[in-house]
């Protein structure tokens, strides 16, 4: 039985109020696909200008949405998935077709039938630039139509005037798409609001009220531009692309510089004014906790962002350390570290309890860049899905995605990959 002692893991916190037995009663929380997303591309590639009118509307919007998420598919396929006569579907995909959004590929013969010959996308048909704004910093990538990052870049921000973000954004944007013959949208995201995906409330910039930047990113770039949370972005991203394909419900939470939240139900992202804007970040956990910025006692945020798990392992070794190199010192066995890290996941269990019980799903991704402390803290985490939630519960199936900020900049480029494929929601 392995128990906390205050004064061992939080340092010079006054006390530790989620000590407890870390021995879990049952196994209410299963850990899987621990992994880091692929590695991203660094070397723009040249494509070739395959058309700029795609003629998009409802129905064929079905079929390039099929095929983005799911890849080549027959034609009968096709039409019995989307509920198609033959006719129409020949109807619909021959204009696609022939403008180059749709390629056919080989033959296939199977059983005793006439050979089919599948479908697909031209993934370098479209290209995306998605770009993910920080306070301090800007992210950029681009991806074909099928999210492949072919490209990355990065700036930092002298400062944060809407001008100036605005002017490094575009930079980024044109170095990009230097080499880039054929049609190309523009995803913008950030931690704030953009309730008409135009317009852009971001706090974490000094932006306390409207900023047009698609606007402005359009007027200097001439390319279609589209802005979102960012939160929503890395959720759409893992929908359509990564750990949520093909689950029409989960709930996803990240945790690094800040705490996110977003939930999808029947197939589509669950939209709000507040989504997400870190709300989540202050559910309380314990009320004898430390504060937050907020001044808020015993919330999430005290306990798991990334800031606050450094500076209890600092206050712990008397010297300062960093996010990484506290879970560093955590895996080797540092005792004092230990206990931080092991406190952080029992925060992070409860939180994961509450957010299934609310949310109703047993189905969550954990992402961001902190995401990595689920993977350190395995049992802490257990123990505290495990005195929160009901011993006859199901168990949490917990998806842990350590990303980086070029995969929220990924999440960026499917917004504007989504509003190609879909139009305007």
């Amino acid at each position: 039985m392995t128990s906390i002692t205050s004064d061992r893991c939080i340092g010079s916190r006054e006390h530790l109020p989620l000590a407890c037995d870390l021995t879990p009663r049952r196994d209410l929380l299963v850990l899987r696909n621990q992994c880091r997303s692929p590695e991203l591309r660094g070397t723009t590639r040249e494509s070739t200008d395959v058309g700029v009118h795609f003629p998009l509307n409802g129905a064929s919007r079905a079929i390039v949405r099929d095929l983005v998420i799911h890849g080549p598919r027959s034609r009968a396929e096709l039409a019995e998935r989307l509920r198609l006569s033959p006719g129409s579907l020949t109807r619909l995909t021959k204009p696609l077709l022939d403008a180059g959004l749709l390629t056919e590929m080989a033959a296939v013969t199977g059983g005793q039938g006439r050979p089919s010959t599948p479908l697909d996308l031209v993934p370098a048909a479209v290209c995306f630039v998605g770009v993910k704004l920080t306070g301090g910093e800007v992210f950029a990538v681009l991806t074909d139509l099928r999210a492949e990052v072919l490209a990355t870049r990065r700036a930092r921000l002298t400062s944060q005037a809407p001008e100036a973000v605005c002017g490094v954004v575009v930079g980024l944007v044109e170095e990009l798409v230097a080499h880039r013959a054929g049609p190309v949208r523009v995803g913008v995201t950030f931690g704030g609001r953009s309730p008409d995906r135009a317009h852009a409330f971001a706090p974490f910039l000094g932006w306390q009220s409207s900023v047009p930047l698609a606007e402005m990113v359009t007027r200097a770039t001439g390319l279609p531009c589209v802005l979102d949370n960012d939160v929503v972005a890395l959720a759409e991203s893992h929908h359509w692309f990564g750990a949520g394909r093909g689950r029409s419900r989960f709930a996803l939470v990240t945790i690094g510089a800040g705490i996110g939240y977003a939930l999808v139900l029947h197939d589509r992202i669950l939209r709000s004014e507040e989504a997400d804007i870190g709300v989540l970040g202050h559910h309380v956990i314990d009320r004898t906790g430390p504060y937050c910025s907020e001044g808020h006692r015993g919330c999430v945020s005290g306990y798991l962002l990334s800031e606050s798990v450094a500076a209890a392992a600092s206050a712990a070794l008397r010297r300062l350390v960093g996010y990484d190199e506290a879970l560093d010192l955590a895996e080797e066995g540092d005792p004092a570290v230990r206990c931080v890290v092991d406190e952080a996941g029992l925060a992070l269990g409860r939180l994961l309890s509450s957010v299934a019980a609310l949310s109703m799903t047993t189905s969550i991704i954990l992402s961001g860049e902190g995401a990595r402390l689920a993977l350190v803290a395995a049992g802490a985490v257990q123990s505290g899905v495990s005195e929160t939630r009901p011993s006859w519960a199901d168990p949490l199936d917990l998806d842990v995605q350590v990303v980086d900020f070029d995969a929220w900049a990924r999440g960026a480029a499917v917004i504007a990959m989504q509003h190609f494929v879909l139009g305007v929601d």
